[in-house]
């Protein structure tokens, strides 16, 4: 299911574009380190900075400093580590925190108890963060899906559009989950969220992929790199954000996060590996990058 958005942005028919996107620049030294090298590659086509995070100046520095790049940002209302956990901008007295007065671990603790007008305030003052520290933003995302309503069917999608709408931005809402697993009921929410998207004029993508998060036991790098191919010779038309979390996988990864840090260090060797530029060539995969909805959503909205 795609959309007349490759159509708009001038692609030929039958066209199969890519976003090769990573998530959560500024969580730490390590991400800030993978995702520079990356994007100084042309590896990746953007990235996404968690502005609450202790290593978002790092990472904001560096947008700044190169405003050819596509950076976004990826808006955090949850913190779920153990031993290293971040805090809302707009600090603790709001419904955003735990009782440690940082954010919840999971998504489903904001459903149930953030409101709307904090989440609208906290995710403001995050992008404002992103502009004042001299960032050119392509565009907005959301961690961990806090945003979606995917849990309980509460979603904080309209303060979302507000806010992208406001700033000429577009935001990472998938028109389907085709390719994957996923039942009826979400495809309905998503055809609901879309249409929303659609009358603030907010631009989003065809459809969203990613890869398991955690390796399966035993997993080599190999099998990851070859599931990746794999998912890279399955793209059909349209437009396709593919998410991955590369990181060095160093003594401070592992200290920050519970798991995953082995997996992070496969996506980083992934993203250059010549087997795999081979098959995005071989495809004929058309790169994108945000700022070209970016760019088209402003003109459309002129």
């Amino acid at each position: 299911m795609s959309s007349d958005l490759a159509d708009r942005l001038g692609l030929a028919p039958g066209a199969r574009a890519v976003i090769i996107n990573a998530d959560d620049f500024g969580m730490c030294h390590a991400a800030n380190t993978a995702i520079v090298q990356l994007l100084d590659a042309g590896h990746i086509d953007s990235t996404t900075v968690m502005v609450p995070c202790a290593w978002a100046p790092e990472a904001l520095a560096f947008a700044a400093s190169r405003p050819d790049l596509d950076v976004g940002v990826h808006l955090v209302l949850t913190s779920e580590w153990t031993d290293y956990r971040w805090r809302p901008l707009t600090g603790t007295g709001t419904t955003l925190v735990d009782a440690a007065g940082y954010f919840p671990a999971g998504a489903l603790e904001i459903e149930q108890h953030a409101s709307t007008d904090d989440v609208a305030a906290e995710i403001a003052a995050q992008l404002q963060a992103a502009l004042d520290a001299g960032v050119d933003v392509t565009h907005l995302d959301n961690h961990m899906g806090s945003v979606y309503g995917l849990l309980t069917g509460r979603d904080f999608l309209q303060p979302v559009f507000e806010l992208a709408a406001r700033h000429g931005l577009p935001f990472r809402l998938p028109r389907s989950m085709e390719g994957t697993e996923d039942d009826a009921a979400l495809q309905a929410k998503l055809a609901e969220a879309a249409a929303g998207a659609d009358a603030f004029g907010v631009e989003i993508i065809d459809r969203l992929w990613s890869h398991p998060f955690d390796a399966a036991p035993d997993e080599s790098y190999e099998q990851v790199r070859d599931g990746f191919i794999a998912l890279l010779r399955a793209v059909p038309s349209g437009v396709t954000e593919i998410y991955l979390h590369p990181m060095v996988d160093d003594d401070e990864l592992r200290a920050a996060v519970d798991y995953g840090a082995v997996k992070r260090g496969h996506e980083l060797r992934l993203l250059s590996d010549p087997a795999v530029l081979q098959a995005i060539a071989d495809e004929g995969l058309i790169r994108l990058g945000w700022r070209d909805l970016r760019d088209l959503q402003r003109r459309e909205s002129a």
